[in-house]
């Protein structure tokens, strides 16, 4: 049809192609999806480049038109209805349930504390959830397992009592800006940890200690939502005691670890979080945490500061072929 145009995009791996009129908007191409995948409106963001960066629903411009998005990549980025449900039936299974009748007490053994097998059950993370529409989620999940069963985290966590409903990873897109780079969050003082594993590229993992220190620091909102001096001491104690009682710290080797990244040290521009959240949405603070460094991110938008992001990794991208290209010469 001469006065249509295609509207291309990818969704966890798969192509899809929509024909639209001429005059459509990305509202419509929001409702095309909700009604061909299922995919509620309120679930999508439209990873697009060059230059746009992540559109999500509503919408900045809810009127943009579609013929603006031509030749331009487009991922959809939106977990299926299933995985949705999933997640929510891990958080709600993860909350503690009355129990029926008493607890029968254990037979002390000579070569097990009972105690404290009993209390690293109780104060852990209740379930341990990957993104699944990322690639390598098992991996993700074994990332996952690692900290929860560290040694140290363990150790920390019986210490303080703490427990965590659910401890995810988080998608790197949805919390990048230009400026900064959040490393983790805390929802409602431990219904949910989500911790930032990849790269941005999607292309590996991050350093496993500088994840921990940053799992520490989420910890620690579970009991303080703000960076106040309260948080940072506590924060400190936290990872104090992980180092103390991790058997494989004091020269301990990682290079033979499955995510052991030698080349992440941490990147200018990084902070844990802007403090614990609570409710449905994140707001960022940052102000208040020393980890923070300043930005000016006044006056943009989300899909702005998106924008920036995406060009500036391109930059960096383009920079790093012509130093391989001269290298070469």
């Amino acid at each position: 049809m001469a006065d249509s145009i295609k509207i291309a995009f990818s969704h966890h791996g798969n192509q899809h192609a929509f024909q639209f009129p001429h005059d459509s908007t990305i509202s419509d191409l929001a409702e095309k999806v909700f009604a061909s995948l299922s995919i509620p409106q309120a679930n999508q963001k439209f990873m697009i480049t060059p230059k746009l960066g992540l559109l999500k629903y509503p919408f900045p411009d809810p009127v943009l038109p579609l013929s603006s998005l031509l030749n331009k990549k487009i991922i959809l980025l939106a977990p299926l209805p299933s995985e949705i449900s999933a997640l929510s039936e891990a958080s709600a299974a993860s909350k503690p349930r009355e129990r029926s009748s008493p607890v029968k007490t254990a037979t002390p053994s000579r070569h097990r504390d009972w105690q404290r097998a009993q209390e690293e059950a109780t104060y852990t993370f209740g379930k341990i959830v990957p993104l699944p529409y990322l690639p390598n989620p098992e991996k993700s999940r074994r990332f996952l397992e690692r900290l929860r069963d560290d040694a140290g985290i363990k150790a920390s966590m019986r210490k303080h009592k703490f427990s965590v409903g659910v401890l995810t990873e988080m998608n790197p897109a949805e919390h990048t800006t230009h400026e900064s780079r959040t490393l983790g969050l805390n929802r409602n003082r431990g219904e949910l940890i989500e911790l930032r594993l990849r790269t941005d590229a999607y292309d590996g993992y991050r350093d496993y200690k500088i994840i921990r220190k940053t799992l520490c620091h989420e910890l620690a909102h579970n009991v303080f939502g703000e960076h106040d001096r309260n948080f940072w001491d506590l924060t400190n104690a936290i990872e104090k005691e992980v180092e103390a009682n991790d058997w494989r710290s004091g020269g301990h080797a990682l290079t033979d670890q499955e995510f052991y990244n030698p080349d992440d040290s941490g990147v200018e521009g990084e902070h844990m979080d802007g403090g614990g959240w609570t409710g449905g949405e994140f707001v960022l603070g940052g102000s208040g945490s020393p980890l923070s460094h300043g930005s000016n991110k006044q006056g943009l938008g989300r899909r702005e500061l998106m924008a920036q992001a995406a060009e500036e990794r391109m930059r960096k991208q383009q920079g790093a072929n012509r130093e391989a290209d001269d290298q070469a010469r």
